[in-house]
């Protein structure tokens, strides 16, 4: 642990009870304009994070994702190709558990409309201590 740090910052075990990847994206071209879901997370400890993935529709997961120590990852669910692609226009629930302490934060950028929509909010810690 980084002296400078009091102690684990962050849970192992996370969920993201609402998700949904839309459909269609009025992007103009831009791909950073394109219609997604992401996690943010951030890995404060000194050990990589070796993320897994669940998503509620069998038999699709875990997905595995390693987050460097001291670093932070934005990872898009759009992103996510094995085992397979997280569908768009379905509703899905995930859980993310990792062997240290992390902060995760969901967040959904959505460009049907003319008019952007971006929504994001921590998600749910629990299950188990840092």
């Amino acid at each position: 642990m980084n002296p400078t740090t009091p102690g684990p910052i962050g849970e192992r075990h996370w969920a993201i009870a609402e998700g949904y990847i839309p459909p269609d994206s009025t992007d103009g071209g831009d791909p950073r304009l394109v219609s997604h879901e992401a996690a943010c997370i951030l890995n404060a400890g000194d050990k990589e994070a070796h993320v897994v993935y669940f998503k509620d529709k069998e038999p699709a997961g875990p997905y595995r994702v390693t987050v460097p120590p001291r670093r932070t990852l934005h990872l898009g669910f759009n992103d996510l190709e094995e085992p397979e692609p997280i569908p768009r226009d379905t509703p899905y629930a995930s859980v993310i558990e990792s062997d240290v302490p992390i902060v995760v934060q969901h967040s959904r950028l959505d460009t049907r409309q003319a008019a952007l929509a971006v929504m994001t909010t921590v998600a749910y810690a629990g299950g188990g201590s840092g």
